[in-house]
C-alpha cells in the first residue's frame, strides 16, 4: 500500500488536487471553449465474462480514429487492484485516465480506511466516476468501461456493465462493450458456460474477439506479423492474473485450426 507524504486529510478530491494534478482536468469545459469536438481516439472491443474460479475481462488492442488507426497496441484491460479488473471503451484518452484515476481512488480508500473496498463499492465508485464524465459524453467523449472482480465476501466473479449516465448493471454471465460487442456477445452465446474452467474462459473470449475482428473493421484481431495478442486478464480468490501471449497465441491457432475448412 502507497503513502503520500503531503495530503493527509480523507478527502479524496483534495488528495487529487494536491498530489495528481494532471488526473483532474475539466474536459467539458474545454471542449465549450473549443466549439468543436477535437478528433479522438477510440477504442473498442473488449468482453468480460464469469466462470467457475472468478472473472475474466479481455480486450483487443487497436485503436481508431475515424477510418484510420490510430495505435495498433493500446491497451484497454486494467488492473485496478489486486482483486479487480477494467476493461475500456470509447474516447481513449478519458477511457484510460478514468482507469488510472479508479486505481488510486482505491488506493486511498484502502490508506485511509485500513481495508479495501467491498466490491459492491468498487463498482459503485466506477459509476460516479463515469457520472462525473458526462458533460464530456454529452459533446463526444463517451467512456462507457465493463468492470469485473472477485468478491471475497461471497467467493464468486462478478462483472458489471454501464451506460454514460453512470448507470450500472450486473452481469450474471457475459458482456461485451464497443462497436464490435455485438459480434463477440453472439460468439459467447453460443459457448458460455458458467462451470468453465480458466482454459475454457480464455477459448471462448479468444473466439469471440476474433468473431469480432472478423466482422468489424475497428475491432483489431490477432497480429501475428507484429506479435500483438489481445489482453486477457483473470481474477481468482488468488488475485489478478494476466495470461500470457504464447497461451493466447495457442489458443488462437486451435480456433483458426476448428475453422479452416476441409482440405485448406
Amino acid at each position: 500500500m502507497r503513502f503520500w507524504d503531503g495530503y493527509k486529510g480523507s478527502s479524496f478530491m483534495e488528495l487529487i488536487n494536491d498530489e495528481f494534478p494532471q488526473l483532474k482536468c475539466d474536459l467539458s469545459a474545454g471542449l465549450a471553449s473549443a466549439g468543436t469536438l477535437p478528433e479522438t481516439s477510440h477504442g473498442t472491443t473488449c468482453v468480460g465474462l464469469r466462470f467457475a474460479d472468478g472473472a475474466l475481462v479481455a480486450g483487443d488492442r487497436l485503436a481508431t480514429m475515424g477510418h484510420q488507426v490510430a495505435n495498433r497496441d493500446i491497451e484497454k484491460v486494467y488492473a485496478t487492484d489486486g482483486y479487480s479488473l477494467m476493461a475500456i471503451a470509447g474516447a481513449a484518452g478519458p477511457a484510460i485516465e478514468m482507469a488510472r484515476l479508479l486505481g488510486v481512488q482505491f488506493e486511498h480508500h484502502e490508506k485511509i480506511e485500513g481495508e479495501p473496498l467491498e466490491l459492491e463499492g468498487k463498482a459503485n465508485t466506477l459509476a460516479n466516476l463515469i457520472r462525473q464524465n458526462l458533460p464530456a459524453a454529452m459533446q463526444g467523449l463517451v467512456v462507457v468501461p465493463l468492470f469485473a472482480g472477485y468478491d471475497l465476501r461471497r467467493h464468486t466473479g462478478r462483472v458489471w456493465k454501464y451506460e454514460i449516465t453512470g448507470g450500472r448493471y450486473e452481469e450474471l454471465e457475459f458482456d461485451g462493450i464497443g462497436s464490435g460487442s455485438i459480434f463477440a456477445k453472439e460468439s459467447l452465446k453460443k459457448s458460455f458456460r458458467t462451470d468453465a474452467t480458466r482454459e475454457a474462459a480464455v477459448g471462448m473470449a479468444i473466439t469471440a474477439l476474433t468473431d469480432a475482428a472478423d466482422e468489424d473493421r475497428a475491432t483489431g484481431g490477432v497480429d501475428l506479423e507484429r506479435g500483438i495478442f489481445p489482453r486477457v486478464k483473470i481474477v481468482t480468490e488468488g488475485g489478478v492474473e494476466e495470461v500470457g501471449d504464447d497461451e493466447i497465441a495457442q489458443v488462437y491457432q486451435g480456433v483458426l485450426g476448428n475453422r479452416r475448412r476441409p482440405g485448406a
